[in-house]
């Protein structure tokens, strides 16, 4: 079983404190092999307003939190019964787990929120081989180099034209091979 991601039903509004009560949960309950990262999708916005441009956190989905895990009974039951969790998103009830998204809806997700499907401290330590899914070297295959956290950048040995290249891609343009 892998780990894929989920779509959390919450109250609306709630979905910060929902997101720490369940990283919570999964760590009293040991559940950190099976319930990894809990996100609120938010953007931010420039609204000007009276003449005076603030920058406003949005979420792009009120009321709803994703949810990256093993669906296994256990996590399951921990996600659903999390105070201020009403449900998943496509499940159909009666005892059904739900479905969950696909890759590409999820990279569009978070590459709005400036983030990757590819969890850096915990999947990719150079020498780790990668696809590039975005820019301009998509369809090429490259092993990790460097990890610049702090700017979502990733350096990379990449074979171009039978010579190994080292090229800088945002993180947001990479999957695991």
């Amino acid at each position: 079983m892998e780990k894929q991601w989920y779509v959390v039903n919450t109250y609306s509004g709630h979905e910060n404190k929902v997101k720490e009560k369940l990283l919570m949960r999964a760590e009293s309950m040991d559940m950190q092999d099976y319930i990894f990262r809990v996100i609120v999708p938010e953007q931010e916005e420039v609204e000007t307003k009276d003449g005076v441009t603030r920058k406003k956190v949005k979420k792009m989905f009120p009321g709803y939190i994703l949810v990256e895990m093993i669906m296994t009974d256990e996590a399951w039951y921990i996600v659903r019964n999390t105070p201020g969790v009403t449900g998943f998103i496509g499940s159909s009830g009666k005892g059904a787990k739900p479905t969950p998204l696909q890759p590409y809806e999820v990279d569009n997700i978070l590459r709005n929120m400036g983030i990757s499907r590819i969890d850096i401290d915990k999947e990719l330590t150079p020498g780790t081989k990668v696809n590039i899914v975005g820019g301009p070297f998509t369809g090429m295959f490259g092993t990790v180099e460097e990890i610049d956290t702090d700017n979502q950048k990733i350096v990379l040995n990449v074979d171009l034209f039978g010579q190994e290249t080292q090229v800088e891609v945002e993180l947001s343009q990479i999957e695991k091979a």
